[in-house]
């Protein structure tokens, strides 16, 4: 069998789904591994180190979409592309299949298997296959990078014999992945941290990275049976935002992660809350891209509101596409090592199977 992937558009995404050491893992499971020309060049991969580890690289994306059994992506092609996939290939990739509903029935119905691989249940046996928690983790820390370098001022606390420097304070809104890695980082670099979520479990995860928990008193626990935060209730809303308000009075820096599968972001830091934020403040809003956490978001660029820096990009994972790549890969590969009979030498879509059962577009 052969697994293939092309590019994605170079303007919106840089990151890869195969990776030298997961060619490797490929071949020795029996594949055959083909990649359109130049797959990697932009991350310093040449086509000769691909080829030196057995790869076949052609320089028409279309023939390996026609020869590939299983096609690995970033997300979801152009129409002119996907049109190449024939009926018993395998597609698998980042499909969003809640804004492409409509397109992923149509392939479904072409009989060509799916698999979208955000829906992966949160159980152990799926873990080294979550891209969700992989590239969020790496989104946390270079948020922190990406604030912390639009901070005018220093970020852990320094002695001087002109006088001391304080820490600087960094509140991270939604403690998942993203904010926990978030937690770790700025920590880390000396800064004093906040945290606050809507699952009361996080308070545990983030006191023991070392930061301060902050939650509205009596509130629910939030959390859905898959380990994701849901909507809170109005009432829980209006006590929030009262604590909030008192708190970014005294906070330099807040990094915004907290998202609703599915859904519009929840609007958290609303403009009156900017307003009576110090100058010089720093709003890192990871949640641009799907509406955003903070009032005056715009993807991709920096708004100065009331001298309050508010900043937030479609994709900061292609200001780490190297490390990205390398774990994306990875999830990939332990995916597709699961979906494989190694036996048969073929894909065999167990229904049985939790994993493949969610992932699978019908």
């Amino acid at each position: 069998m052969r697994i293939g992937s092309i590019l994605e558009n170079q303007k919106i995404e840089k990151r890869i789904a195969i990776t030298l050491e997961t060619v490797k893992k490929y071949i020795s499971l029996g594949f055959e591994v083909c990649l359109v020309e130049n797959y990697g060049s932009h991350l310093g991969i040449k086509d000769e180190q691909y080829k030196d580890v057995g790869v076949i690289i052609l320089n028409n994306e279309i023939e390996v979409l026609k020869s590939s059994d299983i096609i690995v992506q970033l997300g979801m092609l152009s129409d002119d592309k996907i049109s190449n996939i024939k009926e018993n290939q395998t597609f698998i990739g980042v499909l969003n299949p809640y804004n492409n509903k409509e397109k992923l029935e149509k392939l479904a119905k072409k009989k060509i298997n799916i698999f979208s691989l955000e829906l992966l249940p949160r159980i152990t046996r799926a873990q080294s296959m979550d891209i969700l928690s992989s590239q969020a983790n790496l989104a946390g820390y270079k948020a922190v990078i990406e604030s912390f370098a639009n901070f005018e001022k220093a970020i852990p606390m320094m002695m001087t014999a002109a006088g001391t420097v304080p820490a600087a304070k960094v509140l991270v809104v939604g403690a998942g992945v993203a904010g926990l890695q978030a937690i770790a980082t700025a920590k880390r670099m000396g800064a004093i941290v906040f945290a606050t979520d809507v699952r009361m479990a996080s308070k545990e995860q983030v006191e023991s990275l070392g930061g301060k928990f902050l939650t509205v008193e009596d509130s629910e626990n939030l959390e859905t049976e898959g380990g994701y935060a849901k909507e809170a209730s109005d009432d829980f809303k209006k006590k929030q935002e009262q604590l909030l308000s008192e708190t970014l009075k005294k906070i330099d820096i807040v990094i915004c992660t907290a998202l609703i599968p599915g859904k519009k972001a929840p609007l958290i830091i609303k403009d009156k809350m900017i307003e009576n934020m110090q100058a010089g403040s720093v709003i890192y809003d990871l949640a641009a891209i799907q509406g955003g956490n903070t009032a005056f978001t715009e993807v991709d660029k920096i708004i100065n509101r009331n001298d309050v820096k508010i900043m937030g990009e479609s994709n900061i994972l292609n200001k780490l596409p190297v490390s990205a790549s390398n774990l994306y890969a990875k999830n990939i590969f332990n995916f597709i090592d699961n979906l494989f009979d190694k036996e048969n030498k073929k894909i065999n879509i167990n229904l049985q199977d939790e994993i493949i059962e969610k992932t699978l577009i019908k």
